[in-house]
Order: structure tokens, then sequence, then C-alpha cells
């Protein structure tokens, strides 16, 4: 298993090497890690991954040879279910069918215990079908299935209504320096501008000095200025990773063309809603995030502020404590969010979602509201529009 593991990380472009291979199996012959995947994955990238920036093409070669990993949970009793899964009861804004489903399960403490009963009962894989834990089906227990109120275990989403993912997924950063593929963003970006002449006074002023010579009756007068400068100062908060992954070139190029056109910008990232902490890099975002609140008193009142994001989540994760799909906050979203809101004079939200679904879902109109209605689409107009509000 471990040599198939090995060559796909190979074609995936990983640099591996035979020793780094040996001591994985050491590790493993050392019983570093036991029928736990999570542990697995740590490990085996801690050992055969020389360098960060190699980490996202790792996490694909490990997703596409393990994919389906979720077949072997009969095997799999001694892995250790996230405390942090079981805090909160299941409560979602659904429609009557699927709220009728869920009330059946009860709250996350009995979908869990289910959980544990069912993967003691089973002994090989499942697809389709309501009680196993597989693929496909109504059971709550897998993914690529219809129950409102599931879990998957691993892969990728297709229904979006997991409450909790078993993987740690990662984010690439932005990349500002892609090409644009259009001038037009830059144009509209150029909306928000202060100007102000501050420095010393080195620019020749054509029109002063015309004014002074003819009030000193002809006799020249030069006259000099500070140069004219854009001084609007711009702070931006990008969601990454999830449902904005469709969105990345969209969301790189805006970010290309802010920082052309903005000389004093600064930025971090969020994962679905704002919350205590906020970071600068995706791959270090768990050991160096920065405290909201010192970003706050940083940066000062007069920085104009915009959110980019689909705003598409579970309502919890704005309306509670412990709401987070990543980690327990101990204040909900929705009071960051007003904090952020009462100490910027103006934060605008950018949403590369189509504006016509935005009525369909809870959290797209919850944050528009906490937002006082300053939401515009990702699009040319829609940032000529967010633009036109803040440079107020």
């Amino acid at each position: 298993m471990l040599l198939g593991f090995f060559t796909s990380l190979r074609e995936g472009k990983v640099p591996v090497s035979i020793r780094e291979l040996l001591d994985l199996i050491n590790a493993l012959n050392q019983n570093l890690v036991y029928a736990n995947i999570d542990e697995f994955y740590m490990l085996s990238r801690a050992c055969l991954v020389k360098d960060e920036k190699y980490y996202d093409k790792f996490d694909t070669a490990f997703d596409k040879y393990f994919k389906g990993i979720e077949s072997l949970a009969g095997d799999m009793l001694d892995v250790l279910i996230p405390d942090e899964w079981l805090r909160k009861e299941i409560e979602k804004t659904l429609s009557k069918e699927e709220f009728e489903k869920l009330k059946a399960l009860g709250d996350l403490d009995q979908l869990m215990q289910a959980f544990k009963e069912r993967l003691a009962e089973q002994k090989k894989r499942h697809q389709g079908g309501n009680k196993q834990i597989g693929t496909g089906g109504t059971s709550p227990f897998g993914g690529h299935g219809e129950n409102p109120a599931g879990f998957r275990l691993t892969g990728e989403a297709r229904k979006g209504k997991a409450l909790k993912t078993w993987e740690k997924r990662s984010y690439k950063n932005l990349d500002d320096g892609v090409e644009l593929g259009t001038r037009n963003i830059k144009v509209a970006l150029r909306r928000l501008r202060k100007f102000a002449r501050t420095g010393t006074p080195d620019q020749f002023d054509l029109d002063g000095t015309i004014r002074s010579t003819a009030r000193n009756a002809g006799l020249l007068d030069i006259r000099m200025e500070a140069e004219r400068k854009n001084k609007v100062k711009v702070l931006i908060f990008f969601d990454v990773g999830g449902s904005m992954q469709p969105y990345v070139k969209t969301t790189e190029e805006l970010f290309s063309a802010c920082r052309t056109e903005f000389k004093h910008m600064e930025y971090f990232y969020f994962h679905n809603f704002i919350y205590e902490s906020v970071w600068k890099n995706n791959h270090r975002r768990w050991d160096e995030r920065t405290q909201l609140d010192d970003v706050m008193h940083k940066y000062g009142s007069d920085y104009r502020v915009i959110f980019v994001g689909d705003a598409t989540m579970s309502p919890y994760e704005i309306s509670s404590a412990g709401g987070s799909v990543e980690h327990w906050n101990e204040e909900s979203g929705e009071t960051w969010m007003r904090r952020v809101v009462d100490c910027w004079d103006k934060v605008a939200w950018l949403n590369p979602e189509p504006q016509n679904v935005w009525e369909h879902t809870t959290s797209v109109q919850w944050t528009k509201r906490l937002m006082q209605d300053h939401m515009y689409p990702l699009t040319i107009k829609g940032i000529e529009d967010a633009m036109r509000y803040l440079s107020r």
C-alpha cells in the first residue's frame, strides 16, 4: 500500500525519496499511529514533505490515493471521534420535510451514538440505503447522500449540508501576482480614491504660479506644491476554502488589482465567517493567527473594510457559540461582525455568488442584514457600486 502511495506522490510532483519512505515505514513499525487516518496523514506529511510549498500537492495526492477510505470504517473502531462534534444540537433552517427527518434523529449526541453503534455492526462497504455507513442514500453517515443532518468521513462534499467534516482541509494563499483577465476590475477599483497633497512641495504648480504672478503685477512668482496622492486605506478579509473554491481565480484577480491600485492595503483570511481571529498565511493558519481585537485596534476607523466571500454556510455558524466548523468559537460570528461594523466607518461585502440566488440562502440574507445591506455582487458593476459607497 505504501509503495502505491509513494508512486502517487511522485506522480503528483511531490519530490519524495526512498529514504523518506523508509522513515515513514519505520515510524509505522514503532506504532506511532494506529487505525487513524488523520494521524496517518499528519505523520506521512511530516516524513515525506520537505517544504511547505508542496503541502497542497501532497493533499491532492493523498486524497486521490486514499479516496474511499470510509470503506474501512468497520476496522477503525479505535478511531477517536472529536469531542467538538458532540457540542451542539442540530437545528438548521430547512424545509418542512427535511426538518421532520431531522427531528426523528434527535440531537447530535444521539446522532453520534447511533454512528458508533452502526460502526460496530457494519463489516463491509455500503452504498445507498437509509441506515448503514457509506455513500449515497439517506443515511446521515457518509458522503454524497440526501440526509440534511449528516456528516461525511472524507472526500468531497456534494450536498454541502454536512455539519462537520472529518478531514482538516488545506487552503492556498491567494496569488497577488496573477495576470488579470480583464482590466475592468482595476478601473472599477479606482472609484475608491481620496486624494490629498502631503509631503515636500516639489511639484510645479502652474495654476498657482499664474495667479500669484498676476497678483504680483506680472513679476514672476513661482509656486510649488506637494504631489497629489491617493490616501485611501483599505483592509480586506478574504474567505478561503470550501464553497469558495470555484471562485479562486476571480478572487485572485481582485486581489492582484487591489495590490496595484491601493498603496495602503492590508489583508487577512477567514473561513466562512468572521470570529475571534484571522490569519495571513493559509499554510500556517493554525499556528500564526491574529486576534481580531488586535486588528480593530491597529487599523483606524478611517480604513475602508471589504469582505470577500459567498456567505454560504449553516446559519449556526453565524448565530451560535461553537457554530464554527473548524474550531470552538466562544462568541457567535454575529457578535464579532457587529463589532466590526461598529469599529470601522465603512464596511462592504463582495459576494461572488449570482445575486439572483441570494434570497434563497438564509446565511446570505443574514450576513446582508449585518452589513446593513451593503452586500454587492463580485462583478464589475458590483465593485463599482461598492467603491462608490466606500468613497462617500
